[in-house]
């Protein structure tokens, strides 16, 4: 999966915006204001971090050594880098789902029903 292929999965999530809230090169997804995928833009090969479950996190950075890395810049136990080309879409599709989910699931009631609530 290439980086504009996975800018479009993001934003085809309900309530997901897209910024540039830290530099020029770093696309930040955002759900009801609340990161769920960052993408540095600059970095080659191409990368993302994507929040996860701490348990899951450990055991796909088993998985796939070297290729699910702990989260770059980010909290470890929260957040894992995905080097994008060396990884089935499929898969990369399932850990957007499971970040944009966790992120959804910590979000306060009020916006959990904005958010059903977006056509």
């Amino acid at each position: 999966m290439n980086v504009e292929e996975l800018r479009e999965l993001c934003l085809s999530k309900k309530g997901v915006t897209e910024e540039f809230p830290f530099d020029a090169d770093t696309l930040v997804f955002k759900v009801m204001g609340k990161m769920f995928a960052l993408v540095p833009l600059e970095r080659v090969p191409s990368q993302c971090n994507l929040k996860c479950d701490p348990d899951k996190s450990e055991e796909l950075r088993e998985e796939y050594d070297g290729i699910i890395t702990p989260g770059y810049h980010m909290s470890k136990k929260h957040w894992n880098t995905l080097f994008l080309e060396q990884l089935p879409p499929q898969l990369i599709k399932d850990l957007v789902d499971h970040s944009y989910e966790l992120v959804v699931s910590g979000l306060t009631k009020k916006l959990q029903l904005e958010l059903n609530d977006l056509d």
